[in-house]
């Protein structure tokens, strides 16, 4: 058995409200154990003996099923999540920044995001699959990766986490 998070991309934000006892109920309903929700941003914990792949088909196909609107999700084993979080490479806690980390599912989305030229005091460092970046508060919409991300074609492989919640679902 094995614990993974389900990263569930645009939930809460733009348009899709769930509720995430609902959201727990249709992944328990889908066969996977243990489920608990972090926060209202759409992160799942469970268990499953199924591969990242299989987690990802059957969690989507539940989520469209139930809800009704097309959903995306990530999905990493704790292991691997907790390896992305600790290689952050810039400082965790800057005053008066947000830190971040996009989960990218796409290897070649990774390259194009990658390759972005970072925009004033905005950081951005390529990970292991994820792309790290640090940009200055109430400009995260208008920097270089904020404004790229929202575009229809990242929408499917990719989705953003801030270290703070990245924490939350570690803890658990």
């Amino acid at each position: 058995m094995t614990r993974y998070v389900a990263f569930l991309r645009g939930v809460n934000v733009g348009g899709v409200n769930l509720k995430m006892a609902e959201v727990a109920r249709v992944f328990a309903d889908a066969g996977f154990t243990a489920v608990t929700t972090v926060l209202a941003s759409g992160n799942v914990l469970l268990d499953s003996d199924a591969s990242t792949g299989a987690v990802r088909s059957t969690a989507e196909q539940a989520l469209r099923a139930a809800f009704g609107y097309e959903a995306w999700v990530l999905v990493y084993d704790v292991d691997t999540v907790r390896a992305i979080d600790g290689a952050y490479p810039f400082e965790r806690e800057v005053a008066g920044h947000h830190s971040y980390v996009t989960f990218v599912a796409d290897a070649a989305v990774l390259d194009e995001l990658a390759a972005l030229p970072a925009g004033g005091e905005e950081r951005i460092a390529r990970g292991d699959g994820v792309l790290y970046w640090q940009v200055p508060r109430a400009t995260t919409l208008a920097s270089t990766i904020g404004k790229t991300m929202g575009k229809k074609r990242y929408r499917s492989s990719t989705t953003t986490r801030n270290l703070r919640t990245l924490g939350k679902v570690l803890s658990r």
